[in-house]
């Protein structure tokens, strides 16, 4: 019997990650439709949506500062790398992916039925990329190598220097490199600021969109932004699978992305202030945890250093009523996700409660 196609992860996302108090949402808090400013009558059900909304490729070329031939619209992030493998993966090809990774990024390229080869992103180097290691893997074969930037699921930031290096390793083989930026908006950039690794050459494909850094998830607006030829190849085969996007949600999009700025200060705002109550949660917390701290975004990827994680998560979600990503989703069972985007106060309340769930667990296991 062939293995189900399916993403462990998403499904207990959409099935197991309530809580009253959930720290497992990786994005900032849904930004309110009220505040937005839309009236009825800036929205139509239908219009002109063929290989995208002209007014949303406008704003989108705008915002990252690309030619209009090299950027094409996605449903999420999520569809922008399906459609970034499927274009460019056969069965049999080699992909190489950074471990620990986004586990539907692996679902994906199971799907597809490449050979998938892991390069570490390892704990004690501060989960950075080591181009050698990579270098290690890489073979005639390689057609993609994939990376999240900021990495998912530990925040981490990959510099421009270890991309170009990157980007070099590739090359020599005549791969392409996918990097998933979706929390990199978390830089919060500036409309047409080049923070995007497509800008360091044509071996780069970069995938993109509003739902992690600006609380906007149910737009589903993402984009792909690579060299013209693959970006119309990758909107030809988007016709198996998302044919035209919802209109409406493409009009709130290009409403969202005219006031981009107000948007991103309220998120800026909320995650300065719960940096600071996470900072002081892991300061109290060495004890129990270690942790490589981002300096930017939305997640945290800690390690517990007595705990039970099996045992530890469920009297978490049953006792104390608080929920977090078990590390298992990203091979790496000892750690969880947290995220901060959250309202302060539900982060306040939930860092109390896990504080709580440390402790007497602790207690407990003596």
């Amino acid at each position: 019997m062939n293995e189900p196609k399916q993403s462990i992860y998403m499904h207990w996302a959409k099935t197991r990650s309530f809580a009253r108090f959930s720290l497992a949402t990786s994005g900032v808090m849904h930004f309110p439709l009220k505040e937005l400013g839309v009236n009825l009558a800036d929205l139509e059900i239908s219009g002109p949506t063929y290989y995208g909304y002209e007014l949303l490729n406008e704003s989108l070329t705008a915002k990252c500062g690309v030619p209009k031939d090299c950027i094409a619209p996605a449903i999420g992030t999520s569809m922008a790398n399906h459609l970034v493998m499927a274009t460019l993966l056969e069965a049999g090809d080699e992909v190489l992916v950074e471990q620990p990774t986004y586990e539907p990024i692996l679902a994906v390229a199971q799907y597809l039925k490449a050979n998938i080869t892991r390069f570490p992103r390892e704990f004690s180097e501060g989960f950075q990329i080591d181009p050698a290691r990579i270098q290690e893997k890489m073979t005639p074969k390689t057609k993609l190598v994939v990376i999240t930037n900021l990495h998912n699921p530990t925040g981490v930031l990959t510099d421009t220097e270890k991309l170009k290096a990157l980007g070099e390793i590739a090359e020599r083989v005549g791969a392409k490199v996918l990097v998933d930026e979706v929390y990199l908006e978390c830089l919060f950039p500036k409309q047409g600021e080049h923070l995007s690794a497509f800008h360091l050459g044509g071996q780069f494909i970069t995938a993109g969109s509003l739902t992690k850094a600006y609380g906007l998830s149910g737009l589903r607006c993402g984009w792909i932004m690579a060299e013209p030829e693959l970006i119309r190849r990758m909107l030809r085969l988007n016709d198996l699978f998302a044919a035209t996007p919802p209109h409406t949600a493409e009009l709130l999009s290009v409403i969202a992305l005219q006031k981009l700025d107000r948007i991103a200060d309220r998120s800026k705002k909320l995650l300065q202030t719960n940096r600071a109550l996470l900072d002081n949660f892991l300061d109290e917390q060495k004890d129990n945890l270690e942790v490589v701290r981002p300096e930017y975004g939305t997640i945290a990827f800690p390690r517990l250093k007595h705990h039970n994680p099996e045992q530890f998560f469920a009297i978490l979600r049953d006792r104390y009523e608080t929920a977090v990503v078990p590390g298992n989703f990203f091979e790496m069972p000892e750690h969880f996700r947290m995220g901060i985007g959250c309202t302060t106060e539900m982060l306040a309340e939930g860092l109390q409660r896990l504080s709580q769930a440390l402790y007497g667990s602790q207690l407990a296991s003596a």
